[in-house]
């Protein structure tokens, strides 16, 4: 099987967002692949946090992840920070990456504009990423758009060490992205991509009640100022693209159809749409409020995947530190 590899910061509860962009590509794709899908909640202390809101939002997230439909049967899920040789080989990789590299990066320069002291993780945030990666030998990444630029350093890393530790039969592969069928969902406010510090998302895990309190207000096609203009469904920055991802295909098309001939007011597509979300959110909230009610399965299923992902990282590392020169005392 072709080996896949991809990682999620642990953000808390899952957004709609994340599940369309990201985990429900990765419930589809663990039924073809040797899949590995970490909590990368190394990365996610790049930014003030507390100790006890960290453990919080990786379990959030480790139930979120579950009652998605990832299958510990047919993925390995686990805390990044379980397998302690992700940093040991970030740190070999940060020897062989190119600072010019690094500063290139264009989260790099986004998230460094926004402080006033930058710390090395921000800078660095993408040679570990490409130690997740690499670990795990993945030669497909399952991505959002705004992850490719990091995908290519991960090349980048692999190609250097290659170059340098094995010349003659590249050990690292050059991992490829695989974007998700959904590539980028807009937030509520039509302006940006769903974001928790935006405060523009639908939790996955949110009340029928508290997804419509949402919908309700989202930003609709500016055209349609009365139920009796006529829009353009690629116009509507939000509630189209969510019917595109929730809705069967007769509704899309019928939405498209009443859309553009005033058929419908935007409440009435949004009460459309909203059944549909509901109809498969549903299941996923019943299913997350029975793991957090046996948190204690919920870290078995994590520490057992962490004692996957060790045996596949051991395999690694006992091969790098060998054609280094780093295992000079065995």
């Amino acid at each position: 099987m072709p080996r896949i590899f991809s990682g999620i910061q642990p953000s808390g509860e899952l957004h709609v967002g994340n599940y369309l962009g990201a985990v429900k590509n990765w419930v589809a794709l663990q039924h073809g692949h040797e899949s590995f899908f970490c909590i990368v909640n190394y990365h996610a202390i790049t930014i003030a946090f507390t100790p006890d809101e960290l453990r919080r939002r990786t379990r959030d997230m480790a139930v979120s992840l579950l009652a998605s439909g990832l299958d510990p049967a047919k993925a390995v899920v686990f805390v990044q920070s379980d397998v302690p040789e992700h940093t040991e080989l970030g740190w070999i990789f940060n020897t062989i990456t190119p600072l010019g590299e690094l500063e290139r990066q264009v989260q790099f320069k986004e998230k460094s504009a926004r402080q006033e002291q930058v710390m090395a993780g921000i800078l660095n945030y993408p040679v570990l990423q490409a130690a997740d990666i690499l670990l795990y030998l993945a030669d497909t990444v399952p991505v959002g758009e705004d992850q490719v630029q990091h995908l290519e350093l991960s090349r980048v890393v692999a190609r250097n060490w290659n170059a340098r530790f094995s010349p003659d039969a590249p050990y690292f592969p050059e991992p490829q992205p695989k974007l998700t069928p959904t590539r980028r969902i807009a937030g509520l406010d039509g302006q940006a991509k769903m974001s928790k510090s935006i405060g523009n998302t639908i939790g996955l895990l949110e009340t029928p009640e508290q997804v419509w309190d949402k919908l309700r207000p989202a930003v609709t096609d500016p055209a349609r100022q009365r139920k009796t203009d006529a829009g353009e469904p690629e116009k509507c920055p939000v509630i189209y693209p969510l019917h595109k991802a929730f809705s069967p295909v007769p509704v899309v098309t019928e939405v498209e159809a009443k859309c553009r001939g005033a058929g419908w007011g935007c409440m009435d597509c949004k009460k459309v749409l909203h059944t549909h979300m509901m109809e498969e959110l549903t299941p996923i909230r019943t299913r997350a409020a029975e793991l957090h009610a046996r948190p204690k399965d919920v870290d078995e299923l994590l520490h057992d995947g962490a004692r996957r992902a060790r045996l596949v990282a051991r395999e690694t590392m006992d091969t790098v530190r060998a054609r280094m020169g780093l295992d000079a005392s065995q």
